[in-house]
């Protein structure tokens, strides 16, 4: 099967659908469980400021040539080890995972943030426990620095692995 075409559409106030469809058990059990709806309502809000904010970008990944949404990628702004920095997530419905899908996107989102990013550095910090969202950051570019415990959700902390990626080389 060939790999499959995306294109990363920004983030509207139309996309809290899609957010509710990444919402389940299945796709945050590495994460910490779905979220309230007030917490759902709280992040969509966040993602729809970090635009206008500067803080980051958030997207709809759109499966082409269907143009249906098959998940979210993007990338906000966090303090790390001292340092300002972005950290980038992704979802992808699970009728369309193991199709390439995510890693085509973070690389796209990567390349969007090289372009319009404020920090130097982006993170990504999946879980060493999946293995999936560590292979699309290999596949995406992102360098392996090691294991690190890190706080996600606000206080549940986990075993995560620290990809990096330096937006300006």
């Amino acid at each position: 099967m060939p790999p499959a075409q995306i294109r990363l559409e920004p983030w509207t106030d139309a996309d809290l659908a899609l957010l509710r469809r990444v919402n389940t058990p299945e796709m945050k059990k590495h994460v910490g469980g779905p979220e309230t709806e007030e917490q759902l309502l709280h992040r969509h809000r966040r993602y729809l400021d970090f635009a206008p904010s500067g803080l980051g970008r958030m997207y709809r990944i759109v499966l082409l040539p269907e143009g249906e949404a098959v998940g979210t990628v993007g990338y906000g702004t966090r303090t790390w080890e001292g340092e300002t920095v972005h950290e980038m997530g992704w979802n992808v419905l699970p009728g369309h995972q193991g199709r390439g899908i995510a890693a085509a996107a973070a690389r796209a989102a990567v390349e969007a943030a090289r372009r319009e990013a404020a920090h130097r550095h982006l993170h990504a910090f999946p879980s060493v426990d999946n293995p999936a969202s560590n292979a699309v950051c290999a596949k995406a570019g992102f360098s392996l620095l090691g294991r690190t415990d890190f706080e996600f959700p606000p206080g549940r902390f986990m075993v995560s692995n620290n990809w990096r990626v330096d937006l300006r080389s």
